[in-house]
């Protein structure tokens, strides 16, 4: 099989607000671990969207922080992991704080206090050979602490992949990379 034309798979979770939340991003129609002939996925680039729960922006509540850590593996997770964990395809995070309210209540006098930021923690998310994958389904998930006001994030990712036939050099490569 030569490589194929690139296509898009997509995936998204919501978050409870709490705790370690993951969905599944099924790959049976696309990865093929057959005796034969095997086929596998190779992730070109990754694009994430971080939205609240109506997927529109809305504010966090004043004198509050919200932190929302996110992922993507190839085995199912309980907790957000490190990048030394070779089930870790992507991860990234975002904080923000708003500090327009005074801890007593009343209106802050220093507006510049505020903050948001965002990361994507195991880059670059544009891999310069792609990152190839072996399994039957991706993880997508998000843990957040602090709520926006309308409600909890969801974490939208968006690959761009190709598929290639499974081949001896290929097979170490992923052996080498992934559990």
């Amino acid at each position: 099989m030569a490589k194929s034309d690139s296509f898009f798979i997509r995936g998204i979770v919501t978050s409870n607000g709490s705790t370690y939340v993951q969905s599944e991003i099924d790959l049976g129609s696309f990865v093929n671990l057959g005796v034969s002939k095997s086929t596998l996925l190779r992730i070109h680039n990754i694009s994430c969207q971080i939205t609240d729960a109506d997927a529109a922006v809305d504010a966090i509540s004043g004198a509050s922080a919200l932190k929302i850590c996110h992922q993507l593996t190839t085995q199912s997770q309980t907790t957000i992991v490190t990048a030394d964990d070779k089930s870790l395809v992507s991860s990234g995070s975002m904080a923000l704080f708003n500090a327009q309210t005074a801890e007593d209540g009343s209106a802050a006098a220093d507006f510049s206090t505020g903050f948001a930021t965002h990361d994507f923690d195991v880059a670059p998310q544009m891999f310069t050979n792609g990152y190839l994958v072996g399994v039957d389904s991706l993880f997508l998930a998000v843990d957040q602490n602090g709520t926006l006001t309308s409600g909890n994030v969801k974490v939208a990712y968006v690959m761009e992949c190709t598929l290639e036939a499974a081949t001896q050099a290929n097979s170490v490569a992923l052996a080498l990379s992934q559990q």
